[in-house]
């Protein structure tokens, strides 16, 4: 009897986390100088999507992203909800470059603007931090998205809460640290993201034969197949009526960051625009496009990486002839409300809603 394979996000994580050692003895620059220089190995998510974290310096962090087919959303293009993946990473690291040590901060909204789709083949996906403000407790920042050409793909920015230091008195022997890159283990399978990728997206004609309800129903009976984003982190669409729609996402220890013991920002904003941009194509007719404008994330608590799912609920506020606003609640297992969130699309008849079958190189 075949032993049936555990899906990737339930595979047995890679990855490592800041030690509370590290967090006590170095300021929030030294220790992703630490991270830079090859001396602290990635978290969980860098070896999940590819999330790579690749300079800082005080007021700035820039991280890169390979655009993999493992990212594509049914239409055959990254989502902006999935930007937040990578935007997450600068954001709160170009606040981090500022912090005394000892001093834990929290990403409390994050906010993005969609300019253009990030197509397959764009290549690294890159975001770059700057800071707008560090003050006692509150620290702002925005990023730009580019692809490999320059484009500009989105911008973002974050409210970061600093919270109070801890005492730790740093000694002369706390100071001296190890100046040697470590090695990673030799690992028996290639990292996620660097497998061929699972899933398929949706053809054109069936965008044009079929309502955005018709076809996020057909997801989740299985009539249509999961995109390959589905395969790689587990997220789900549940339930689907006009102006409404539920999804799930199991939290995951692959979708965490150099802190242990709670999931990555970027996730979250992650499920909450998924369930806006599910809400906006519950109201649209065939051959009908959209395209996400912003989005804006509130984090209410942390989320542990348990396995089990988080859940949801877009609802939509507003559709006019050309734009829809939709609200969406993010609840954890228990039921505890983890984060709200905000945003609102361009409809746009006549536009092909899939780049399948196009010659997608980017412009």
């Amino acid at each position: 009897m075949a032993i049936a394979q555990p899906r990737v996000w339930e595979e047995p994580v890679r990855g490592w986390y800041t030690s509370p050692d590290d967090f006590m003895r170095m300021t929030g620059l030294e220790l992703l100088g630490e991270l830079a220089a090859g001396r602290r190995l990635p978290p969980p998510i860098h070896y999940f999507t590819g999330l790579t974290f690749d300079r800082a310096e005080y007021g700035s962090a820039v991280f890169s992203m390979p655009v993999t087919d493992w990212l594509l959303a049914p239409q055959g293009v990254v989502s902006g909800s999935a930007l937040s993946l990578l935007a997450d990473g600068p954001l709160g690291c170009t606040v981090q470059t500022t912090l005394p040590r000892a001093t834990p901060y929290t990403t409390a909204e994050m906010s993005m603007n969609f300019l253009r789709p990030a197509l397959p083949g764009a290549g690294n996906l890159i975001g770059t931090g700057t800071l707008i403000h560090s003050g006692r407790t509150i620290g702002l920042a925005d990023v730009r998205i580019t692809d490999d050409q320059g484009n500009l793909i989105a911008t973002a920015s974050t409210r970061c809460v600093a919270l109070p230091a801890f005492e730790a008195p740093r000694t002369p022997e706390e100071s001296e640290g190890a100046d040697t890159k470590l090695i990673e283990p030799q690992w028996e399978t290639p990292h996620p993201f660097r497998r061929p990728a699972a899933g398929e997206v949706l053809q054109r004609d069936i965008w044009q034969r079929r309502t955005g309800l018709d076809i996020l129903r057909a997801c989740i009976t299985g009539e249509l197949p999961a995109p390959p984003i589905a395969h790689l982190c587990g997220i789900q669409p549940r339930e689907a009526d006009e102006g409404r729609t539920v999804w799930t996402l199991p939290a995951s220890e692959w979708l965490c960051s150099p802190v242990e013991g709670r999931l990555y920002g970027g996730a979250i904003a992650y499920i909450a625009g998924t369930a806006l941009d599910g809400t906006y194509q519950t109201v649209v007719p065939a051959d009908t496009a959209i395209a996400p404008v912003d989005l804006k994330v509130y984090f209410l608590r942390p989320v542990a990486p348990d396995g089990r799912d988080l859940t949801a609920t877009g609802t939509l506020i507003n559709r006019s002839r050309t734009v829809a606003v939709a609200t969406s609640q993010v609840h954890d297992a228990d039921g505890k409300l983890v984060a709200v969130a905000i945003g609102s699309a361009l409809i746009l008849p006549g536009r092909p809603p899939s780049v399948a079958g196009e010659d997608v190189a980017p412009t």
